[in-house]
């Protein structure tokens, strides 16, 4: 019997993220100093773990933020099936009222039910929700595999823990998040457990770049 349990976080913060603009699976943007301070926080915090593997998306800002595990030799793997939802034109955009109200619409239609809808050159959920069938099939094809720490981004998250919660993907909206919070997930050959829930804890001594 298959028995795993997944450290789930969001990447550490980019610039994109503390100026507020659209930042999806086509910016492939780097950490800035706050990002980094989060991902060291993290790494003091669960270092003692003993990881089997690592999984990251394809986008750098997270193989970044856990690089300290790597760096101990745990071997990782990059799955784009973990990558954030595409923003299709709206990314790289600064938040405005106009845009803001453009997504407000598409996250009515999303927790409404019309999980096709996305904006042009985008994705929508039961898109991301497809490739990430994918990668949780090569995450739980592994049963020697025991302690995983898997960092991704925050919409692409809040569908990860949809599916393996058998959750409704009109409830993403209650997993909340930040940069690195981290849900702790248990399988236990059956289903999955979340044990420990949006748990920042360990960034609580964190100064913020301003």
């Amino acid at each position: 019997m298959i028995k795993k349990t997944l450290y789930i976080i969001r990447h550490g913060q980019t610039d994109l993220n503390k100026q507020g603009i659209i930042q999806g699976r086509g910016i492939d943007a780097d950490l800035n100093n706050t990002g980094r301070k989060q991902g060291a926080a993290f790494f003091d915090a669960y270092n003692a773990v003993p990881f089997d593997k690592i999984y990251v998306s394809s986008l750098k800002r997270t193989q970044q933020t856990i690089q300290k595990f790597i760096d101990l030799g745990i071997p990782f793997v990059k799955l784009s099936g973990l990558d954030e939802l595409a923003w299709g034109i709206h990314e790289g955009q600064p938040s405005t009222s106009e845009n803001r109200a453009v997504f407000l619409k598409i996250m009515r239609d999303w927790l409404d039910g019309r999980l096709d809808k996305k904006f042009e050159g985008g994705e929508s959920p039961n898109e991301v929700l497809q490739r990430q069938k994918e990668a949780l099939e090569i995450i739980m094809s592994h049963p020697e595999e025991k302690n995983i720490l898997i960092c991704m981004h925050g919409r692409a998250m809040r569908l990860f823990l949809c599916l393996l919660t058998g959750v409704e993907l009109t409830k993403m909206e209650n997993f909340p998040h930040q940069n690195v919070i981290l849900y702790k997930v248990v399988f236990d050959g059956d289903h999955f457990e979340i044990v420990v829930f949006n748990n920042s804890d360990h960034l609580k001594n964190i100064v913020t770049d301003l």
